[in-house]
């Protein structure tokens, strides 16, 4: 048993953070600092993020290539997608928005960068598919157009508890929602897809849970996730006033990083491994995921939560969107990386995360 425990940390490094899941719950029954309550559960949430991808790529062994592929694109930022919810019940709309500008801006900036940087350093000059990066930059112009109509035409509409303002982001949100479902009908049709199941029997046989595993691991890690989470947005507001940091800060860099760090070291190996192509794959459309389908979910479910959530962001938010798509797509548009565009992307990053920083 040990030797499986041994072996089993060997090959995950982050399950040793699991022990931050006991100590952030008992840093609240003691009432102990909300700076600590904060960072354990931040800490936590890291590994669960981390079973439940896994356990979804374990669960889409299980079923058709098609069904496997939507069940990892639904569920691909799921600990990020409870994260956010709990923060609209406790009517944290700023952080909320906040956080999907930073999901976008991290997949694109910060960890595209990084697997161009680490990928390049090791592999010099790597290729990626072409045609089907051109098609996801494309429609991440979309989305960021999508959500600069109702933050720019808003204020010519009404105020923003105007029942108008509100229908338009509904409204918005619907058509993100359809165009994303067109984007997965259309992005799985081509058999080569790097985020479909992998049809190897053998390769299969030796990452599949059974079924029944699978579907255990993914309750109990996304329960795990939704506890953390509320210790994590009860603390938010003692922690920005006793650090001095913004809300928008904890939002736009922290959460991001927190609940797709798994993720983001799928992308990075994967480009270390020179896989280029699943690697953007993972980066691109991850953001597309958060724009199209995780905000537009959000203004729905807000609806039910008592703090409707409208898709209307900051000039400043808007700005670094259109900055991190255009040069996403200027990078992409060649087919190619190297270690000097990954360098590029994470300066483009860490300057914008330095003003998210000094902002008041």
């Amino acid at each position: 048993m040990m030797s499986v425990v041994i072996r089993r940390v060997q090959q995950h490094p982050l399950d040793l953070l699991l022990f931050f899941f006991p100590l952030a719950i008992l840093g609240k029954v003691i009432a102990y600092n909300p700076i600590w309550i904060f960072a354990l559960s931040a800490i936590g949430v890291i590994p669960l993020a981390g079973y439940i991808g896994e356990a979804t790529e374990a669960l889409v062994t299980h079923t058709s290539p098609r069904l496997g592929g939507l069940l990892n694109a639904t569920l691909g930022n799921a600990a990020e997608l409870i994260i956010t919810i709990v923060a609209i019940r406790e009517g944290l709309l700023e952080l909320v928005k906040a956080s999907i500008t930073g999901s976008i801006l991290g997949n694109l900036l910060l960890v595209m960068g990084t697997s161009f940087l680490l990928g390049g350093l090791k592999n010099g000059l790597q290729s990626f598919h072409k045609k089907q990066a051109t098609r996801n930059a494309i429609l991440l112009i979309l989305a960021v157009l999508a959500l600069l109509i109702p933050s720019v035409l808003s204020h010519y509409i009404g105020q923003d508890n105007d029942p108008r303002v509100e229908s338009l982001s509904i409204g918005v949100a619907g058509i993100m929602i359809i165009l994303y479902i067109l984007s997965l009908i259309y992005s799985f049709k081509p058999d080569n897809s790097p985020l479909l199941p992998d049809k190897n029997p053998k390769s299969i046989e030796k990452t599949s849970w059974s079924l029944y595993k699978s579907i255990t691991v993914l309750a109990g890690a996304t329960i795990g996730v939704v506890i953390l989470s509320e210790l994590l947005v009860s603390t938010v507001e003692p922690v920005v006033t006793k650090l001095g940091i913004s809300e928008f800060f904890l939002g736009i860099i922290l959460i991001p990083i927190i609940g797709n760090v798994a993720e983001h070291s799928i992308a990075v190996s994967s480009a270390i491994r020179d896989k280029m192509e699943l690697s953007v794959e993972i980066s691109i459309s991850s953001s597309l995921q958060i724009a199209l389908f995780v905000a537009p979910v959000l203004v729905f479910l807000s609806l039910f939560l008592g703090h409707p959530l409208q898709l209307i962001f900051s000039s400043f938010e808007l700005l670094a969107l259109i900055a991190g798509v255009v040069i996403t797509a200027l990078v992409s548009a060649d087919g190619e990386s190297n270690w000097l565009e990954g360098a590029e992307l994470l300066a483009v990053y860490l300057i914008l995360g330095l003003a998210f920083f000094l902002l008041p």
